[in-house]
């Protein structure tokens, strides 16, 4: 059963959950009418580039690549498990004043990546508003659970491939 999983299909697994999130994510903007805000938009920024890397690192050949794209994997996710962390706080505990504040792409726009990132973290309120749950749980908190199932996956992959070696 775990055969399968030392080839490019163990590769993969992240890159097929992050596409199926991403297409959920925006089924629910479409249907639904929830807007992303700007953190939502980060972690999906964050998804996508995870399916980049699990493709990419599917389709590589040899060890060092297949180590790479976990390392990558897992760093992606880290960070997304960061973002996703931080949105949900903020929708446990609202900030006192709440202020629409930027746009996502206004933020990214106008004002250099060193810059920006922080203003982007430290969220706005639309942030901290839960549009939509399931099972109890926000979009941050089941992102969060995702980021985090990756981030295990990816360090239970490497230990197979690691002992398989």
């Amino acid at each position: 059963m775990l055969s399968h999983l030392q080839g490019p299909w163990g590769l993969l697994a992240p890159g097929v959950l992050g596409t199926g999130l991403i297409a959920f994510g925006l089924l629910l903007q479409a249907i639904e009418g929830v807007v992303p805000c700007p953190m939502c938009i980060m972690q999906r920024l964050l998804w996508i580039a995870l399916v980049a890397v699990s493709l990419l690192g599917a389709f590589a050949q040899g060890r060092s690549p297949a180590r790479l794209t976990l390392l990558a994997q897992a760093a992606i996710a880290l960070a997304g498990a960061f973002v996703a962390a931080r949105q949900s706080w903020l929708q446990w505990y609202p900030p006192e004043v709440v202020s629409c504040g930027r746009d996502f792409y206004g933020i990214v726009d106008t004002f250099p990546l060193r810059e920006a990132l922080p203003m982007l973290l430290k969220g706005s309120g639309d942030c901290s508003a839960v549009d939509w749950t399931f099972l109890g749980g926000s979009i941050a908190n089941w992102s969060f659970l995702m980021f985090a199932a990756t981030v295990l996956y990816v360090a239970w992959l490497w230990r197979v491939r690691r002992a398989a070696a």
